[in-house]
């Protein structure tokens, strides 16, 4: 397959929730920037829930899950991390660690998703053929699924 004549595209409502999920990250960091920490920690729950919904969308293509599962992790350090700076908890919380530290987790849950993504899965024979199915596959069943709500 020519890599220049393939187009990626995923369903409409799937990038207007990503959108929305941009929007939501971008508004909890501001806050986060400003030192308003109660509206950033309330805007956690709106961020990591889309990305974890993004994430669920996406669950039947394999290279798109894990780069959003990643997300997922990257989300969740980050706001360890911020969480730990309004209170004080990014050093010292335990022992000469703090939240700043304990965000390595979910950083390394992400570095360890697509490292297995790009060692194990990408490198694999047909690789891109099957992706361009799983998508074919997920538009179709989006388009069965709208079709069906519309009918009713």
């Amino acid at each position: 397959m020519d890599k220049k004549s393939t187009i990626y595209y995923i369903p409409y409502k799937f990038r207007r929730v990503e959108n929305l999920h941009i929007l939501l990250w971008l508004i909890k960091d501001t806050f986060w920037a400003l030192n308003f920490r109660y509206p950033a920690i309330f805007m956690i729950i709106p961020t990591l829930a889309v990305a974890l919904l993004i994430t669920y969308q996406t669950r039947k293509i394999s290279s798109e899950f894990l780069h959003n599962l990643s997300m997922d992790f990257w989300i969740t350090a980050n706001c360890t991390w911020m969480v730990g700076e309004f209170f004080g908890w990014d050093a010292n919380l335990i022992g000469p660690y703090g939240l700043r530290e304990f965000s390595i987790i979910p950083f390394g849950g992400g570095l360890i998703t697509l490292a297995y993504y790009y060692l194990f899965v990408a490198n694999k024979k047909g690789f891109r053929e099957k992706m361009i199915q799983q998508t074919q596959d997920l538009i179709l069943d989006t388009e069965k699924a709208e079709e069906s709500k519309s009918s009713k």
